[in-house]
């Protein structure tokens, strides 16, 4: 094996690995435990309205983002849905409950670390063993681009949707 297929196999299986998350959790938000009604429940606990309407779109935008990272295909939107899920996840469930994921209330630790995976397999792009080289596509999607794609686009789509979806719950008075 030489040195360009060692890091396109390296890239390969980072791809796979980030898109096997998204695809899980998207799968499992409409088809596990308390399907997508449960996960609408949830969202609109946290205050997304609609919460079934943002429960269906942060699900498809999981399950899209998967498919194109496991496909390395349009790598840097595949990246800019992670982005953006995770940065939702981080404002309205994750930011107040300190670092680590562990800890009551499941910290960022794990939110952060995807979304950084995401800029960065959107900015490097997704290797040669992937589509967006087989289109030939590849050249104009990587690193500046890409970065604008991925990190850009995933923040500013996350901003917008909580600008416009995101009503935080008022603390209740014990």
């Amino acid at each position: 094996m030489n040195d360009a297929d060692a890091i396109d196999f390296a890239l390969l299986l980072f791809r796979c690995g980030l898109g096997a998350v998204m695809l899980a959790h998207g799968i499992n938000h409409i088809w596990g435990g308390g399907k997508i009604e449960g996960t609408a429940g949830w969202f609109g606990s946290m205050g997304m309205r609609p919460p079934l309407v943002q429960a269906w779109l942060a699900s498809l935008t999981e399950i899209g983002a998967g498919v194109a990272l496991v496909l390395g295909l349009l790598t840097p939107l595949g990246g800019a849905g992670l982005v953006g899920t995770m940065a939702v996840a981080f404002v309205i469930n994750h930011r107040g409950n300190g670092f680590f994921i562990f800890r009551p209330g499941e910290g960022w630790e794990y939110v952060m670390t995807l979304a950084l995976c995401g800029v960065a397999i959107g900015t490097v792009g997704p290797g040669g063993w992937s589509l967006d080289r087989a289109f030939d596509i590849d050249d104009d999607l990587v690193g500046t681009t890409g970065l604008l794609l991925s990190g850009g686009a995933g923040l500013v789509g996350a901003a917008l949707l909580l600008a416009t979806c995101w009503r935080p719950p008022q603390p209740t008075a014990d």
